[in-house]
Protein backbone atom coordinates (compact mmCIF):
# COMPACT_ATOMS: atom_id res chain seq x y z
CA UNK A 1 0.00 0.00 0.00
CA UNK A 2 0.88 3.63 -0.86
CA UNK A 3 0.46 6.81 1.04
CA UNK A 4 1.42 9.98 1.49
CA UNK A 5 2.03 12.23 4.39
CA UNK A 6 2.17 15.77 3.69
CA UNK A 7 4.00 18.03 6.59
CA UNK A 8 5.68 14.71 7.52
CA UNK A 9 8.95 16.71 8.19
CA UNK A 10 7.03 18.03 11.03
CA UNK A 11 6.27 16.68 14.32
CA UNK A 12 3.13 14.99 14.20
CA UNK A 13 3.72 14.03 10.43
CA UNK A 14 7.11 12.79 10.73
CA UNK A 15 5.82 10.34 13.99
CA UNK A 16 2.93 8.81 11.29
CA UNK A 17 5.27 8.25 8.88
CA UNK A 18 7.46 6.39 10.90
CA UNK A 19 4.47 4.61 12.37
CA UNK A 20 3.35 3.55 8.73
CA UNK A 21 6.83 2.55 7.66
CA UNK A 22 6.85 0.40 10.71
CA UNK A 23 3.78 -1.61 9.59
CA UNK A 24 5.01 -1.90 5.98
CA UNK A 25 3.54 0.90 4.50
CA UNK A 26 5.51 2.71 1.19
CA UNK A 27 5.42 5.92 2.36
CA UNK A 28 6.11 9.55 0.51
CA UNK A 29 6.59 12.64 2.84
CA UNK A 30 5.77 16.21 0.73
CA UNK A 31 7.11 19.10 3.30
CA UNK A 32 8.53 22.47 1.83
CA UNK A 33 10.23 22.60 5.22
CA UNK A 34 9.21 26.19 6.45
CA UNK A 35 8.75 25.03 9.16
CA UNK A 36 9.56 21.12 9.34
CA UNK A 37 12.70 19.54 9.57
CA UNK A 38 14.40 16.90 7.40
CA UNK A 39 16.23 15.48 10.09
CA UNK A 40 12.94 14.08 11.08
CA UNK A 41 11.93 12.57 8.14
CA UNK A 42 12.60 8.09 8.22
CA UNK A 43 15.25 7.57 5.57
CA UNK A 44 12.75 4.39 4.79
CA UNK A 45 10.69 7.56 3.29
CA UNK A 46 10.75 9.00 -0.27
CA UNK A 47 11.33 12.68 0.38
CA UNK A 48 9.42 15.58 -1.82
CA UNK A 49 10.42 18.85 -1.11
CA UNK A 50 7.13 20.60 -2.26
CA UNK A 51 4.74 23.09 -1.60
CA UNK A 52 0.83 22.15 -1.13
CA UNK A 53 -0.29 25.66 -1.97
CA UNK A 54 0.76 24.98 -5.51
CA UNK A 55 -1.63 22.07 -7.09
CA UNK A 56 0.37 21.74 -10.44
CA UNK A 57 3.54 20.83 -7.75
CA UNK A 58 2.46 18.25 -5.54
CA UNK A 59 -0.35 16.52 -7.75
CA UNK A 60 1.99 13.95 -9.66
CA UNK A 61 2.84 12.74 -6.46
CA UNK A 62 -0.71 11.22 -5.98
CA UNK A 63 -1.21 8.81 -8.72
CA UNK A 64 -1.38 5.03 -7.33
CA UNK A 65 -1.37 6.29 -3.91
CA UNK A 66 -3.79 4.48 -1.41
CA UNK A 67 -4.48 6.99 1.27
CA UNK A 68 -3.46 10.37 2.07
CA UNK A 69 -2.57 11.61 5.90
CA UNK A 70 -3.28 15.63 5.57
CA UNK A 71 -0.59 17.21 8.50
CA UNK A 72 0.93 20.18 6.61
CA UNK A 73 -0.50 23.56 7.94
CA UNK A 74 1.23 26.67 9.97
CA UNK A 75 -0.63 25.79 13.32
CA UNK A 76 0.16 28.61 15.25
CA UNK A 77 -2.46 30.72 16.71
CA UNK A 78 -1.08 34.34 17.31
CA UNK A 79 0.73 34.74 14.11
CA UNK A 80 -2.81 33.42 12.59
CA UNK A 81 -3.70 36.86 13.84
CA UNK A 82 -0.36 38.47 12.28
CA UNK A 83 -0.59 37.15 8.75
CA UNK A 84 -3.85 35.78 8.49
CA UNK A 85 -3.45 35.66 4.81
CA UNK A 86 -0.20 33.55 4.65
CA UNK A 87 -2.55 31.09 6.85
CA UNK A 88 -5.37 30.62 4.99
CA UNK A 89 -3.00 29.91 1.82
CA UNK A 90 -1.49 27.29 3.46
CA UNK A 91 -3.97 25.57 5.77
CA UNK A 92 -7.47 26.24 3.34
CA UNK A 93 -5.34 26.73 -0.13
CA UNK A 94 -2.92 24.45 0.59
CA UNK A 95 -6.20 21.58 2.17
CA UNK A 96 -8.40 22.15 -1.05
CA UNK A 97 -5.13 21.34 -2.96
CA UNK A 98 -4.36 17.78 -1.44
CA UNK A 99 -7.90 16.93 -1.48
CA UNK A 100 -8.69 17.99 -5.07
CA UNK A 101 -4.65 15.94 -5.69
CA UNK A 102 -6.85 13.12 -3.65
CA UNK A 103 -9.88 13.04 -5.63
CA UNK A 104 -8.25 13.17 -9.11
CA UNK A 105 -6.10 10.05 -8.29
CA UNK A 106 -8.73 7.91 -6.66
CA UNK A 107 -7.36 7.71 -3.09
CA UNK A 108 -8.96 5.57 -1.04
CA UNK A 109 -8.83 7.58 1.86
CA UNK A 110 -8.39 10.99 3.29
CA UNK A 111 -7.17 11.31 6.84
CA UNK A 112 -7.54 15.04 7.86
CA UNK A 113 -5.26 16.94 11.01
CA UNK A 114 -8.03 19.18 11.94
CA UNK A 115 -7.98 20.99 15.50
CA UNK A 116 -10.40 21.26 18.53
CA UNK A 117 -9.80 24.98 18.45
CA UNK A 118 -12.32 24.91 16.40
CA UNK A 119 -14.77 24.38 19.51
CA UNK A 120 -13.35 28.01 20.91
CA UNK A 121 -14.70 28.71 24.53
CA UNK A 122 -16.81 25.25 24.35
CA UNK A 123 -18.69 25.18 27.62
CA UNK A 124 -19.85 22.07 27.51
CA UNK A 125 -17.60 19.74 29.10
CA UNK A 126 -16.58 17.34 28.05
CA UNK A 127 -17.00 18.30 24.27
CA UNK A 128 -18.28 16.37 22.15
CA UNK A 129 -18.10 16.33 18.36
CA UNK A 130 -21.66 17.28 17.61
CA UNK A 131 -20.99 20.52 19.73
CA UNK A 132 -21.40 23.92 19.24
CA UNK A 133 -17.85 24.89 16.29
CA UNK A 134 -17.01 28.94 17.99
CA UNK A 135 -13.64 29.34 16.22
CA UNK A 136 -11.41 32.50 18.08
CA UNK A 137 -8.90 32.86 15.88
CA UNK A 138 -7.95 32.48 12.08
CA UNK A 139 -6.04 29.36 12.81
CA UNK A 140 -9.20 27.59 14.24
CA UNK A 141 -11.26 29.08 11.13
CA UNK A 142 -9.33 27.62 8.61
CA UNK A 143 -8.74 24.21 10.05
CA UNK A 144 -12.50 23.99 10.76
CA UNK A 145 -12.65 25.58 6.32
CA UNK A 146 -10.47 22.46 5.72
CA UNK A 147 -12.48 19.82 7.61
CA UNK A 148 -15.94 21.65 5.64
CA UNK A 149 -13.94 20.87 2.55
CA UNK A 150 -13.47 17.68 3.29
CA UNK A 151 -16.81 16.68 3.75
CA UNK A 152 -17.81 18.66 0.89
CA UNK A 153 -15.36 16.02 -0.96
CA UNK A 154 -17.01 13.37 0.47
CA UNK A 155 -20.68 14.44 -0.36
CA UNK A 156 -19.79 15.30 -4.22
CA UNK A 157 -16.86 13.71 -4.99
CA UNK A 158 -16.89 10.32 -3.41
CA UNK A 159 -13.68 11.05 -1.52
CA UNK A 160 -13.58 9.04 1.83
CA UNK A 161 -12.87 11.60 4.52
CA UNK A 162 -11.60 11.12 7.94
CA UNK A 163 -11.09 14.57 10.29
CA UNK A 164 -9.20 14.14 13.39
CA UNK A 165 -9.84 17.24 15.91
CA UNK A 166 -6.70 16.78 17.85
CA UNK A 167 -6.78 18.55 21.67
CA UNK A 168 -3.10 19.35 22.97
CA UNK A 169 -0.65 17.53 21.07
CA UNK A 170 2.54 16.99 23.22
CA UNK A 171 5.76 14.76 23.11
CA UNK A 172 8.99 14.97 21.64
CA UNK A 173 9.92 17.29 18.78
CA UNK A 174 6.69 19.65 19.71
CA UNK A 175 9.21 22.53 19.95
CA UNK A 176 11.49 24.27 18.02
CA UNK A 177 13.26 27.38 19.94
CA UNK A 178 14.31 28.45 16.05
CA UNK A 179 11.12 27.79 14.54
CA UNK A 180 9.50 31.51 13.54
CA UNK A 181 5.93 29.84 14.04
CA UNK A 182 6.86 27.41 16.59
CA UNK A 183 4.65 24.83 15.11
CA UNK A 184 2.81 23.19 17.38
CA UNK A 185 4.70 24.31 20.67
CA UNK A 186 3.39 21.47 23.58
CA UNK A 187 3.71 23.47 27.12
CA UNK A 188 5.20 20.24 28.60
CA UNK A 189 8.67 20.44 25.89
CA UNK A 190 8.41 24.38 26.27
CA UNK A 191 8.89 23.91 30.03
CA UNK A 192 11.12 20.89 29.95
CA UNK A 193 13.59 23.02 27.87
CA UNK A 194 13.18 25.52 29.80
CA UNK A 195 14.25 23.89 32.67
CA UNK A 196 16.97 21.96 31.25
CA UNK A 197 18.81 25.53 30.17
CA UNK A 198 17.95 26.47 33.82
CA UNK A 199 15.63 29.11 33.16
CA UNK A 200 12.27 30.09 35.17
CA UNK A 201 9.24 28.37 33.24
CA UNK A 202 7.15 30.96 31.75
CA UNK A 203 3.39 30.79 32.33
CA UNK A 204 1.13 32.71 30.17
CA UNK A 205 -2.39 33.98 32.09
CA UNK A 206 -2.62 32.64 35.33
CA UNK A 207 -1.69 28.87 34.60
CA UNK A 208 -5.27 27.94 35.47
CA UNK A 209 -6.52 27.57 31.92
CA UNK A 210 -6.86 23.23 31.79
CA UNK A 211 -5.91 21.39 28.92
CA UNK A 212 -6.81 17.94 26.92
CA UNK A 213 -3.10 16.54 26.58
CA UNK A 214 -2.25 14.07 24.11
CA UNK A 215 0.65 12.28 23.31
CA UNK A 216 2.21 12.13 20.01
CA UNK A 217 2.04 8.73 19.67
CA UNK A 218 -1.50 8.33 20.90
CA UNK A 219 -2.34 10.96 17.99
CA UNK A 220 -0.73 9.10 15.12
CA UNK A 221 -1.97 5.72 16.30
CA UNK A 222 -5.48 7.32 15.77
CA UNK A 223 -4.33 8.60 11.99
CA UNK A 224 -3.35 4.85 11.80
CA UNK A 225 -7.05 3.66 13.19
CA UNK A 226 -8.27 5.80 10.84
CA UNK A 227 -7.44 4.66 7.75
CA UNK A 228 -8.20 1.09 8.94
CA UNK A 229 -11.62 2.48 10.15
CA UNK A 230 -15.06 1.09 7.79
CA UNK A 231 -15.85 5.02 7.26
CA UNK A 232 -17.09 5.56 3.75
CA UNK A 233 -17.69 9.43 3.45
CA UNK A 234 -17.03 11.86 5.90
CA UNK A 235 -16.85 11.55 9.83
CA UNK A 236 -15.22 13.25 12.06
CA UNK A 237 -13.66 12.58 15.79
CA UNK A 238 -12.11 14.12 19.26
CA UNK A 239 -8.17 12.84 19.58
CA UNK A 240 -7.78 13.62 22.96
CA UNK A 241 -6.52 11.75 26.08
CA UNK A 242 -10.33 12.76 28.20
CA UNK A 243 -8.77 14.57 31.01
CA UNK A 244 -7.44 17.67 31.47
CA UNK A 245 -4.91 19.10 33.86
CA UNK A 246 -4.04 22.74 34.50
CA UNK A 247 -0.87 24.43 32.92
CA UNK A 248 0.22 25.21 36.78
CA UNK A 249 0.13 21.34 37.42
CA UNK A 250 2.31 20.73 34.61
CA UNK A 251 4.99 23.32 36.22
CA UNK A 252 4.51 21.66 39.10
CA UNK A 253 5.80 18.19 38.19
CA UNK A 254 8.55 20.10 35.89
CA UNK A 255 9.99 22.74 38.13
CA UNK A 256 9.42 25.10 41.14
CA UNK A 257 10.88 28.24 39.60
CA UNK A 258 8.23 29.86 37.31
CA UNK A 259 7.21 33.58 36.59
CA UNK A 260 3.83 34.66 34.71
CA UNK A 261 2.89 36.67 31.44
CA UNK A 262 0.29 38.02 29.95
CA UNK A 263 -2.66 35.75 28.15
CA UNK A 264 -2.78 34.95 25.03
CA UNK A 265 -5.78 36.24 23.10
CA UNK A 266 -8.22 33.93 20.73
CA UNK A 267 -7.46 31.28 23.33
CA UNK A 268 -10.04 28.67 25.36
CA UNK A 269 -9.70 28.92 29.19
CA UNK A 270 -10.72 24.73 29.34
CA UNK A 271 -10.55 22.24 27.04
CA UNK A 272 -11.77 18.65 27.58
CA UNK A 273 -12.86 15.94 25.11
CA UNK A 274 -15.29 13.20 25.05
CA UNK A 275 -13.53 10.42 22.93
CA UNK A 276 -16.53 7.78 23.16
CA UNK A 277 -16.95 8.29 19.61
CA UNK A 278 -13.22 7.57 18.54
CA UNK A 279 -12.97 4.51 20.67
CA UNK A 280 -16.42 2.75 19.17
CA UNK A 281 -16.01 4.02 15.93
CA UNK A 282 -12.01 3.78 14.97
CA UNK A 283 -11.35 1.37 17.69
CA UNK A 284 -8.93 3.24 19.36
CA UNK A 285 -8.01 4.54 22.86
CA UNK A 286 -4.86 6.63 24.40
CA UNK A 287 -2.69 5.08 25.98
CA UNK A 288 0.23 7.26 27.12
CA UNK A 289 -0.91 9.46 30.11
CA UNK A 290 0.40 12.59 31.47
CA UNK A 291 2.53 11.99 33.85
CA UNK A 292 3.92 9.11 31.20
CA UNK A 293 4.36 11.46 28.25
CA UNK A 294 6.50 13.81 30.09
CA UNK A 295 8.78 11.06 30.99
CA UNK A 296 9.02 9.87 27.47
CA UNK A 297 9.31 13.19 26.55
CA UNK A 298 12.25 14.33 28.79
CA UNK A 299 14.30 10.56 28.10
CA UNK A 300 13.90 12.07 24.29
CA UNK A 301 15.82 15.10 24.81
CA UNK A 302 18.49 13.75 26.63
CA UNK A 303 18.81 11.24 23.62
CA UNK A 304 18.54 14.31 21.57
CA UNK A 305 21.25 16.04 23.56
CA UNK A 306 23.81 13.29 23.97
CA UNK A 307 23.67 12.55 20.40
CA UNK A 308 24.69 16.64 19.36
CA UNK A 309 27.02 16.34 21.95
CA UNK A 310 28.07 13.11 20.30
CA UNK A 311 28.37 15.08 16.21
Amino acid sequence: MKTIVTGGAGFIGSCITDYLIQEGFDVKVIDNLSTGNKDRVNPKAEFILADVRTLKEIEPHFKDVDYVFHTAALPRILPSFEDPVLFHEVNVIGTLNCLVASHKNKVKKFVYSASSSCYGNNFKIPTKESDKIEPLNPYALQKYEGELYCKLFAEQFGLSTVSLRYFNVYGPGSFNEKDKYNAYSSVVEIFLTQRNNRKVLTITGDGNQKRDFIHVYDVAKANIAAMKSKTKKFDFFNIAFGKNYSVNYIAELISNKRTYMDPRPGEAKLTLADISKAKKLLNWKPLIDLEKGIEITEEELKNDSMKTANN
